[in-house]
């Protein structure tokens, strides 16, 4: 309620501002800033809303990678077609059926995925006949499957809603750094079982170094830094570490049977071919290999994370075709461990 004799100034039917002193006029920087702020903050409150509406419909346009906010900032070679921060998760997987920087990191994972949980569920399903020791065999490829979709399951849904906000972002990134761990332990796991199929001490040994190392990266992939950008190197480094302990048991094997019979019989040849693709991928992605070259030129397609993402697949691939040939091999020996069956 307004007194007598206040001066007012009006703005139509939104504000009235009046100057209870009786003056004629309010004072000229109390006008500015009453009426001022309030109407930006309208105006922005107006524009935030807009904006949500538009992301919750998928009507949202890709944005160049100066404006994007620091913590969705992570390749700056990649210079167009970046997702605006979209607090919704319906707009997140929406995103997967539309055109950005991520597009081709979601896909590659999340066939990858379908093949291997198909893969996975074939394999378990198959008749005792094929196995020596079905349920025995039948859990350690399991071991293998299970880090396999674990992997690709948190990368796909990692790179579909880390544009959710920072939070969501960091919870994923750890989820997907696990699975890369997990992944490469669970590999282990056949490889081991069928090379030291006869020598149960040396196998034990490996298998727990494994799952020891194993572990430690997933502890260390929960430090929040870990996930940013200045610690690129460092994760590929830690991923490559725990993928290289696997020399060791290679060299046992290789030495005690011999080169040869290591890469014919002992499939040594897929899994040296297995090495080659994690090792590069891991490179690549360490090294920002094509982009770092030509800024803006792979911010769609055939940017290193995609490639890493191809070669992760395809190496998983490799590592159960020589798995499955090794064991093939095994189920052929007669009583399993002979005085000729490896090791």
């Amino acid at each position: 309620m307004v007194e007598a004799g206040a001066s007012c100034i009006s703005g139509g039917d939104r504000w009235v501002l009046c100057d209870p002193s009786g003056r004629d006029e309010a004072p000229e920087e109390e006008v500015v800033r009453v009426l001022t702020l309030p109407l930006q903050a309208h105006h922005a409150m107006e524009k935030m809303e807009e904006f949500v509406y538009k992301v919750w419909e998928g009507r949202w346009r890709v944005i160049p990678y100066d404006v994007l906010p620091d913590w969705l900032k992570d390749n700056d070679y990649l210079l167009h077609g970046h997702r605006p921060p979209m607090p919704s998760f319906r707009a997140c997987f929406k995103s997967i059926f539309r055109i950005h920087t991520e597009t081709g990191n979601i896909w590659t994972h999340l066939l990858g995925f379908v093949l291997f949980l198909c893969l996975g569920i074939l394999t378990m399903l198959r008749p005792n006949m094929y196995f020596m020791a079905p349920l025995q065999e039948k859990v350690v490829f399991g071991m293998f499957f299970l880090g396999a979709v674990l992997c690709l399951s948190f990368s796909w849904l990692f790179h579909t809603v880390y544009c959710h906000s920072e939070k969501v972002s960091r919870t994923f990134s750890k989820l997907d750094y696990s699975g890369i761990a997990l992944l490469i332990m669970g590999s282990f796991v056949p490889w081991l079982y069928y090379s030291f199929y006869c020598s149960p001490q040396p196998r034990l040994i490996y298998l727990s170094i494994v799952c020891v190392l194993g572990i430690s990266a997933i502890i260390v992939a929960q430090w929040d830094r870990f996930a940013t950008p200045k610690h690129r190197q460092t994760r590929a480094g830690v991923f490559l570490g725990l993928g290289l302990s696997g020399v060791v048991p290679t060299m046992h094997f290789t030495i005690a049977e011999g080169f040869v019979k290591a890469t014919t019989v002992g499939q040594m040849g897929w899994f040296f071919l297995m090495a080659v693709m994690y090792i590069t991928g891991a490179g690549l992605y360490a090294a920002r290999i094509p982009e770092r070259f030509f800024p803006g030129k792979f911010d769609i397609w055939f940017q290193s994370h995609q490639i890493f993402h191809v070669l992760v697949v395809a190496a998983a691939f490799v590592h159960f075709y020589g798995v499955s040939n090794l064991q093939e091999f095994r189920y052929g020996l007669e009583g399993g461990c002979t005085d000729d069956s490896l090791l």
